[in-house]
């Protein structure tokens, strides 16, 4: 598949994404009614809408980048003591030896 190609199927994919939005709201909108909520939701679907037809073709001499990796989430717990036997304390050596 040629670069336009994908550029052309990940414009279409986009499309049929932002349709099943419009959708989605357009049900909202008969369960909440004239909201600003709804109001809002119905503008920002026109809005991507715009912006997706603004974008016209891809630039032919814009080479994508590499995909990034997905990152991995470290939870935000306590290590295990036990991981740390052994380790040196920065700046202050092993606990067990001495500076000659």
């Amino acid at each position: 598949m040629s670069e336009g190609n994908s550029g052309r199927d990940a414009t279409a994919a986009v499309a049929r994404a932002l349709e099943g939005l419009h959708g989605a709201v357009g049900k909202l909108s008969q369960e909440y009614g004239d909201t600003l909520g709804i109001r809002r939701l119905v503008s920002d679907v026109a809005r991507l809408n715009d912006d997706l037809a603004e974008l016209g073709p891809p630039d032919p001499r814009h080479r994508p980048g590499p995909v990034p990796e997905e990152l991995e989430e470290i939870p935000d717990v306590e290590y295990d003591a036990s991981m740390w036997t052994d380790a040196e304390h920065e700046g202050f050596g092993a606990p067990d030896r001495h500076a000659p």
